[in-house]
């Protein structure tokens, strides 16, 4: 890059949150705060109605994407997390064991070591290899009597690496006791999620990353065979004269006003994923990282976290650059080249463990399906001048 001369921005955090979003979601949102701006489910006029309609709508796309037989048993949140937390709080007990595995995001480690510090809750979570590989059968060898949950990342946030869904699935539905409960928060709306097929009890979502809407959006499925207790109680526009938790689905998980804005731009982003199909979208995802990989291995010093080049990955490429700190590097990039990419930890330590990056950290770059050829280049070209300084 010569004196003076500027590059436009680049967006390779798309595993944070998605940017920029789906066509029309902003449209959608704003649409929705002037003409459907009433409180959903609280009243019977007419623009309670509009508003009741959007949330319906997009439970029924979403119910469309997962192969859902039921848009009621999907409940809207606030993110990903909030859907972990209801899941595992909602059904885990004192004297009760959860297996996990050691690639999992914070937001199933910390209410998982929260339940063990409060409850006395077993925990087990395994090892998978160091590009974060797991076989089914440690799943398997690991279920006990008490095991009422299994919860595991369909992808790692820092590994991009892909846990077999399906096998684990079969595997807990022979156990009997043992739910799956799936973090989907970087494969929802980029690989293909059937919750009947793979044996998903509840699927945590969110609504920024992969399926292109707005934040504070996402959602939880929870399968009609299971009742997890409510996290929150209190309004849901039925059953006001009872001074319990409304039964009926969705309202018994969605107590208070919900983000009908946020939801109407969601169910723009939902009908494009579903326009464009996942399957679409991950190929292009996946051609894009294995290229970028291709030009990261001609860098002396550059170790590609992960699976190897053509093996299957979301659109997650993280780096360890030999000699340079991820957060200085991650600076750089911002204030050089122009380019966003994620540094540090990733909420997610243990998987660190298993990469072999505790002390180090690592630097995440992410593609969405926006994402250019010319976009990936541009990040290769800029690590292996970064590390040409260096050296």
């Amino acid at each position: 890059m010569t004196e003076g001369q500027e590059r436009a921005f680049i967006y390779l955090d798309h595993a944070a949150t998605s940017w920029p979003k789906a066509p029309g979601v902003i449209e959608a949102v704003a649409k929705a705060m002037e003409e459907d701006a009433a409180n959903p489910g609280r009243g019977s006029h007419k623009m309670a109605v509009r508003a009741s309609r959007i949330l319906f709508d997009t439970r029924k796309a979403l119910a469309k994407l997962f192969r859902i037989a039921n848009p009621n048993d999907i409940a809207f949140m606030l993110n990903t997390t909030m859907g972990l937390n209801q899941a595992i709080k909602g059904m885990v007990q004192p004297g009760d064991h959860v297996v996990a595995t050691a690639v999992e995001h914070n937001s199933i480690r910390r209410p998982l070591e929260y339940l063990k510090a409060t409850m006395g809750v077993e925990v087990t979570y395994l090892e998978t290899d160091a590009s974060g590989k797991l076989e089914p059968n440690q799943v398997k060898n690991a279920l006990r009597a008490n095991t009422k949950l299994v919860a595991v990342n369909h992808s790692s946030n820092l590994l991009g690496s892909i846990l077999p869904i399906a096998e684990i699935g079969e595997i807990t539905k022979s156990h009997g006791s043992a739910k799956l409960l799936v973090d989907a928060a970087q494969s929802a709306g980029a690989l293909e999620i059937d919750v009947e097929a793979m044996g998903i009890d509840m699927l945590a979502f969110p609504g920024h990353k992969g399926l292109l809407g707005p934040q504070g959006t996402g959602g939880l499925y929870i399968s009609p065979q299971i009742d997890p207790v409510p996290l929150m109680h209190g309004g849901t526009g039925s059953q006001s004269e009872s001074p319990e938790q409304p039964q009926v689905r969705p309202d018994r998980y969605e107590a208070g006003t919900p983000n009908t804005p946020g939801i109407a731009g969601l169910r723009t982003g939902v009908h494009y994923v579903l326009n464009e199909t996942p399957q679409k979208i991950h190929t292009k995802e996946w051609n894009l990282t294995q290229r970028m990989m291709e030009g990261l291995l001609g860098i002396e010093g550059v170790r590609i976290l992960g699976p190897e080049p053509g093996q299957n990955r979301t659109g997650i490429v993280s780096i360890v650059v030999e000699g340079v700190d991820p957060s200085e590097t991650a600076f750089i990039l911002d204030q050089h080249y122009h380019i966003a990419v994620r540094s540090g930890f990733h909420c997610t330590p243990l998987a660190h463990g298993m990469a072999g990056t505790t002390e180090t950290g690592a630097i995440r770059a992410s593609v969405g399906y926006g994402t250019t050829e010319q976009e990936t280049d541009a990040f290769v070209e800029a690590i292996r001048e970064i590390k040409q300084h260096y050296r």
